[in-house]
């Protein structure tokens, strides 16, 4: 979805702080410089602090509870391109099956060169959550398996597949995979529980009482 207005700039300051994590976690810059940058961040994050926040979300952090593929995922640390935590994860639907592509820099760093394992597993949480959704029915995760296989490399594309295998009423049954080229480095298997709307606005009133 091409954004206009404060959802364009809210993306592009996003890419912005992405290539700042990218590039503090890796960088000999000198004090005096580090020193700046940090003055002038601590400056603007007081400045967007004396804004409202917004009273009601806008679209879902995650595609696991939407229940629509096509919903706005801003948010997510995944794939939100308006979260500077997220790489982001690039999610499209091929028929039956979900295909994801992404490339993880050095702040995703686990062992050298390659993608700490928490980030593989929330990456297949992410991927299977939006395949499940292709159902039409909001699921959380219920239980998610991962099998590594080989480390996953930084600063190389990887592909995600995943698919439905089953649905046992409220249980979704999925599976998936990535790969860096024709490597498949790990695999994973998830179950989805449908939750209802009832539940899903309780959820939403108690993150707002726990908000500052």
């Amino acid at each position: 979805m091409e954004a206009t207005g404060a959802w364009a700039e809210r993306r592009r300051l996003a890419k912005a702080m992405r290539g700042v994590i990218d590039r503090l976690v890796t960088s000999d810059a000198p004090e005096s410089e580090l020193r700046m940058a940090a003055d002038a961040l601590e400056r603007y994050a007081a400045r967007l602090a004396a804004h409202p926040r917004r009273v009601l979300p806008a679209g879902f952090a995650e595609t696991a509870n939407a229940g629509d593929v096509g919903a706005l995922f801003d948010y997510s640390p995944l794939i939100g391109l308006s979260n500077p935590m997220a790489p982001p994860i690039v999610l499209r639907v091929d028929g039956d099956v979900v295909r994801g592509t992404v490339t993880f820099g050095s702040a995703y760093e686990g062992p050298p060169g390659h993608l700490h394992g928490g980030f593989v597993a929330a990456s297949f949480d992410e991927v299977l959550g939006f395949v499940q959704s292709t159902t039409g029915s909001p699921g959380m995760t219920g239980r998610l398996t991962v099998r590594y296989l080989k480390p996953t490399p930084l600063y190389v594309e990887l592909q995600f597949e995943a698919r439905v295998l089953r649905v046992e009423g409220r249980k979704i049954f999925t599976e998936g995979n990535v790969r860096a080229g024709d490597v498949v480095t790990a695999e994973a298997e998830g179950l989805f529980i449908s939750v209802d709307l009832v539940k899903m606005h309780e959820l939403i009133e108690a993150r707002r009482r726990r908000e500052p």
